[in-house]
């Protein structure tokens, strides 16, 4: 009943479909890093500065997507803090990222030998702390999105340079979600498959890509957006393990050398690499837009039926004491 009664609402109130539209014209581009990591990662380097190294620290910060953040003081040195990311599709991506010429030139000496159990690991001496340590802070909580961006860089400049034939990157981001990137001559595809675990959420997920598709043509720059359900693009049909159900979602990005040159690629990794929390974040606003819309509805309904009811004919009673009932 739930999923009939958004059925109608998408597709045949024309008027809510006008302010779904608008909502989605509305929608926030999400923020990169861990806010909480982030503060006490500040809140340890400030306490450093002003009072020494605290005695101990073993933090873990798990994600939703399944990656592992742990801040912990290198075991032989009390002054050194260590930041290590376990990430779940390093094993596929080993080659990439254990010789990125990225993380060299974001981290240079930070870098250090990965912490058992933990794919990349960052070394902070507490006692050379810069004296504004924001700007290292920053770095650090990018530390992901560069592992992420060390796959990409390789693959834009294989575009660049027009070497054709590479084997396609398969990224497990997720435990049952992937990313594929191809390289071309001309262009570079990343596609990604997503898991609609609630039905409602298939269906406000195709409109969801539906209008975004339709916003792109307001941007004659911006890349081509194309969107499968429940089967893999051509350009999968021959990778083993792509998923096949009704609630398996495809989403397409064709990349052009506008879209990865060396001044537009930061800007290009960054949107990419987020659009699926993008997309379902979105889709979760859009079902509490509807939800209240829904409610807003019924309120007006009850207030409508509540002026409607007719009014009962009770005896009453004069000044005088005599009874009568109003006509």
């Amino acid at each position: 009943m739930k999923i009939a009664v958004k059925r109608w609402v998408l597709n045949g109130n024309a008027e809510f479909r006008v302010s779904f539209r608008r909502s989605i014209s509305q929608t926030e581009i999400l923020q990169i890093g861990n806010r909480i990591r982030d503060n006490l990662q500040n809140l340890l380097f400030q306490t450093a500065s002003e009072a020494g190294p605290p005695k101990k620290i073993n933090m873990l910060f798990k994600w939703f997507c399944g990656m592992i953040y742990n801040i912990s003081y290198e075991l032989r040195f009390k002054t050194k803090l260590m930041l290590s990311l376990n990430l779940g599709f390093f094993s596929g991506q080993q080659f990439h990222i254990s010789n990125s010429l990225l993380l060299r030139r974001e981290y240079g000496s930070y870098l250090t030998t990965p912490e058992p159990g933990y794919n990349v690991s960052l070394l902070f001496d507490l006692t050379a702390l810069p004296s504004d340590h924001a700007a290292l802070i920053q770095k650090a909580s990018m530390l992901k999105r560069n592992c992420f961006a060390s796959v990409f860089e390789k693959y834009f400049e294989f575009q660049e340079t027009g070497q054709e034939g590479q084997k396609r990157a398969v990224i497990n981001y997720r435990e049952d979600e992937t990313m594929y990137i191809e390289a071309k001559a001309d262009r570079v595809t990343v596609i990604f498959s997503t898991i609609f675990k609630d039905p409602d959420d298939v269906i406000i997920g195709k409109v969801f890509l539906q209008e975004f598709r339709e916003g792109r043509k307001a941007s004659q720059t911006a890349p081509s957006v194309l969107y499968s359900l429940g089967e893999p693009p051509l350009e999968l049909r021959d990778q083993p393990g792509a998923r096949v159900g009704e609630n398996v979602g495809y989403i397409t990005f064709v990349l052009f050398p506008r879209h990865t040159n060396k001044n537009a690629r930061d800007n290009t990794i960054d949107l990419i690499h987020t659009f699926r929390d993008y997309l379902h974040y979105h889709i979760k606003c859009s079902k509490v837009y509807m939800h209240s819309r829904m409610r807003s509805k019924t309120n007006d309904f009850l207030k409508v039926l509540n002026r409607a009811r007719p009014e009962v004919k009770l005896e009453k009673k004069t000044y005088s004491g005599r009874s009568y009932v109003p006509s």
